[in-house]
């Protein structure tokens, strides 16, 4: 069992280098293992591509008969844009396939499993399936739910503040924080702003670590389409710009977006704002599955009390400002005993600031708008 776990953690590794390039499908890893020796690996790197298994297999060659495949999602059973994975693996006569987890998609749920075990092929599920589920979090909310798994990004100093009361907040935290930043959004679908933190800060909304490196696509959440037409979003076209607005928003400011490359969505307002559960829905049948909310205060208290974040990062700096804008501030104030709680808390140090990432557990006072 230990040497089944130390397989599979690495086949955990290798999903996890691909993770942000596989959306809408799941990262996932394959290692094939024969006579204590790593005889193929491989990771999906991409959708309508080859999948992990199928990599490792190639990898393999003719040494992937009666080898052990260690793989970090249930193989597929069903044609998609690539063909089954167990055709793969019956044909290649590994002998015994271990799986991490079994896959939450209807057209997977536990066929591909069946599959190898009518063929002859010992299974084994479970295997580090807590580390499988935390690698692919957004995909499994997605199937459950139908919505995008919402990571909040918060920055504050020491006593609460993500800005001084003049509105300054460049910069709160460290180069290092700013860097983690960077690598998170390199991992979604989407960053989302409201467009006060357009008109506010103007800010670029890449990923800046590297030539190579893909940016997220931006998504500004205005009802009224009150974005500056000279705002860097709208400017640079180095990634793409979708608005979700109302039908409040003036026609003629759409066409001007829309003639310099900028998508617009039209929804139905509630109470003169944009819909939060509707709009994560339309972008849910977009493809985007991970969202990061990088927004102000009303946006990020917003979000909270719809019950669409689902998990949090805060970075608090060694920073006193003894007044200005707090991080979150609800509509109707909640008691000790109503407070949010996090689960799976984690904290990690990046110069002198702190970062505290959980899961959001909401009071079930809290109805979100459902």
């Amino acid at each position: 069992m230990t040497q089944d776990r130390e397989y599979m953690q690495m086949a955990i590794q290798l999903a996890k280098m691909a993770r942000g390039q596989t959306n809408p499908n799941p990262a996932v890893g394959a290692l094939l293992v024969k006579s204590g020796r790593v005889i193929g690996m491989g990771a999906h790197l991409k959708a309508g591509e080859a999948h992990a298994e199928i990599h490792a297999l190639q990898m393999a060659g003719l040494e992937a008969k009666d080898s052990t495949m260690y793989v970090t999602l249930e193989p597929c059973a069903h044609h998609g844009k690539t063909p089954p994975c167990v055709d793969a693996i019956i044909r290649a006569e590994v002998k015994k396939v271990v799986v991490a987890m079994q896959d939450p998609f209807e057209k997977v749920a536990g066929l591909g499993i069946s599959k190898l075990r009518e063929a002859g092929i010992e299974v084994e599920v479970g295997v580090q399936h807590e580390h499988a589920e935390a690698l692919n979090q957004p995909f499994f909310h997605f199937v459950k739910t139908g919505l995008p798994f919402v990571t909040l990004k918060l920055a504050a100093t020491l006593d609460g503040y993500t800005a001084a009361s003049t509105g300054d907040s460049l910069y709160i935290t460290s180069t290092a924080s700013r860097e983690e930043v960077h690598r998170l959004r390199s991992r979604v679908d989407a960053i989302v702003v409201g467009v006060e933190t357009v008109r506010k800060d103007d800010p670029q909304l890449t990923v800046r670590l590297g030539e190579e490196t893909k940016s997220p696509v931006r998504i500004v959440l205005d009802s009224y389409l009150r974005i500056p037409m000279d705002s860097r979003l709208v400017m640079d076209q180095r990634s793409h710009t979708m608005i979700v607005t109302t039908e409040l928003a003036p026609i003629d400011k759409e066409i001007m977006l829309k003639e310099q490359g900028i998508e617009v969505v039209r929804l139905p307002s509630q109470n003169e704002h944009v819909p939060l559960r509707e709009a994560m829905r339309f972008l849910a049948t977009k493809g985007y599955l991970h969202l990061l909310l990088e927004g102000g205060q009303r946006v990020a208290s917003a979000f909270m009390e719809d019950k669409l974040v689902n998990q949090v990062w805060i970075f608090h700096a060694p920073k006193l400002l003894g007044g200005g804008n707090g991080l979150l501030s609800w509509r109707h104030p909640l008691t000790m005993q109503e407070a949010f709680e996090l689960n799976h808390v984690e904290h990690r140090i990046f110069d002198q600031d702190v970062l505290t990432i959980g899961d959001v557990v909401y009071p079930d006072s809290l109805t979100g708008g459902e």
